[in-house]
């Protein structure tokens, strides 16, 4: 699913390569390094004016994030587990030869001040998944869940090589999705809505605010596999009652995401029939507010 115009949004895009470690290095990294660099897309007349008040009555710099420091009991780290199925061992091995799960925990321990440990895994799971365990405190994307994706693209239409191309970009949605939900456990965050919808908008706003053209891509890949798998399945009971959105919502919200962000670039949602008007109009604004939300959210646990 691309993000220009001239090319169709449905377009369809080894499994066990090299490029894949660099995706997991890419989703780790992304996550809070640069959020710190001013965003001008959105406004943030709220928080500046709190810091030029709290300035005035001190009569010293604003210090906001001074006030709120958290103390700093932990560390992201890297856990390499025992593969159990075959077809993976090479996979497993280039990750442990290039040592990329340990250079993203040193920058994310650079950039985020933690309660606690939080272990970083990518590992078979027996099953396609993604996930972060509160118990073990650890974030996992299995290599199955990769597998998933490819094979979902390639049951589209899509020829191979793309598929595994287009496989890349949704990983890095799931693992910040993930990471989403650490960051609200870990953080003790307020939620004001269901848990897995913010995950999903942490990933968005990551992605698209901080990784550019190539953090569009990956929503626009997640909302491919929704769309794809809402085709290849109706809503159960069960699905109803899950605490995830039905895929058909996941796929709308991540458009509108993208949408929100530049509506002028992307008005060929529109235009083209794959974002009802109606909710377009309410994009920015949503858009708008879920990243001042993280960006609030995250600030006093930001180290620089």
């Amino acid at each position: 699913m691309p993000a220009q115009k001239n090319q169709t949004l449905f377009k369809s895009r080894n499994f066990i390569n090299l490029c894949v470690i660099s995706v997991v290095w890419l989703l780790v990294s992304a996550c809070v390094f640069s959020t710190g660099k001013e965003n001008v897309k959105v406004d943030s007349n709220s928080r500046t004016n709190l810091q030029t008040n709290a300035a005035n009555v001190s009569g010293t710099s604003p210090s906001f994030e001074k006030s709120n420091k958290k103390e700093d009991k932990g560390d992201f780290i890297v856990e390499h587990l025992e593969v159990k199925d075959a077809r993976f061992n090479d996979l497993d091995q280039k990750i442990k030869k290039e040592k990329l799960l340990e250079k993203a925990a040193d920058d994310l321990n650079k950039a985020l001040i933690l309660p606690n440990n939080i272990f970083l895994r990518s590992k078979d799971c027996g099953e396609p998944n993604a996930e972060f365990d509160s118990k073990t405190e650890s974030v996992t994307v299995c290599y199955e869940l990769m597998e998933h994706f490819a094979n979902l693209y390639k049951s589209d239409g899509m020829k191979p090589e793309d598929a595994d191309k287009k496989m890349f970009d949704a990983v890095r949605f799931a693992f910040l999705h993930e990471v989403g939900h650490a960051l609200i456990y870990n953080y003790d965050l307020p939620i004001a809505g269901n848990e897995e919808d913010a995950a999903d908008r942490c990933s968005s706003y990551i992605n698209i605010e901080e990784l550019g053209d190539a953090g569009v891509n990956a929503v626009l890949a997640a909302a491919d596999a929704f769309r794809i798998e809402s085709k290849q399945k109706s809503a159960t009971k069960r699905d109803l009652a899950d605490e995830h959105l039905l895929q058909e919502q996941r796929f709308y919200n991540s458009l509108c995401m993208i949408y929100g962000a530049d509506a002028e670039k992307y008005e060929y949602f529109v235009t083209d029939g794959y974002l009802p008007k109606e909710r377009a109009a309410r994009c920015p604004v949503e858009y708008q507010r879920t990243v001042e939300s993280w960006k609030n959210l995250l600030q006093p646990w930001r180290k620089n």
